[in-house]
C-alpha cells in the first residue's frame, strides 16, 4: 500500500522559514507529478507548488520568489522550502502526487500544520 508521510511543519515567526518533506513509500514502480496544495482556517485547499518528474516547476502568484519546490527521485520524495513566511501562509500542508504501481493513482499525504505567528 502507498502512502506519502509529510513532516516538518510547526510554529515559525513572520520572516522565518520552514522545509516540508513528504516522503512516498509502499509499492512504487514511478512518480508522475508532485505537487503541495494549502488549506488556511476556514477556506478551500488550494495549490501551493508542483514539481513534474523531469523537475519543470510551478508555483501559485502568492508564493512565488519565497518558496521552492524540489524532488529527489531515488527517495520519492518532494520538498518545500519555505521563506520569508507571513501569517497568510498558516494553514495545514498536504503533498500529492501521480503514483504508478503500476496503475496511476493520485494519493494525499495527511497534512502538516504549518503556522506563522509572533
Amino acid at each position: 500500500q502507498v502512502q506519502l508521510v509529510e513532516s516538518g511543519g510547526g510554529l515559525v515567526q513572520p520572516g522565518g522559514s520552514l522545509r516540508l518533506s513528504c516522503a512516498a513509500s509502499g509499492r512504487i514502480f514511478s512518480i508522475k507529478d508532485m505537487a503541495w496544495y494549502r488549506q488556511p482556517p476556514g477556506k478551500e485547499r488550494e495549490l501551493v507548488a508542483s514539481i513534474t518528474g523531469g523537475g519543470v516547476t510551478n508555483y501559485a502568484d502568492s508564493v512565488k520568489g519565497r518558496f521552492t519546490i524540489s524532488r529527489d527521485n531515488a527517495k520519492n520524495t518532494v520538498y518545500l522550502q519555505m521563506n520569508s513566511l507571513n501569517p497568510e501562509d498558516t494553514a495545514v500542508y498536504y503533498c500529492n502526487a501521480e503514483i504508478y504501481t503500476p496503475f496511476p493513482r493520485v494519493y494525499w499525504g495527511q497534512g502538516t500544520q504549518v503556522t506563522v505567528s509572533s
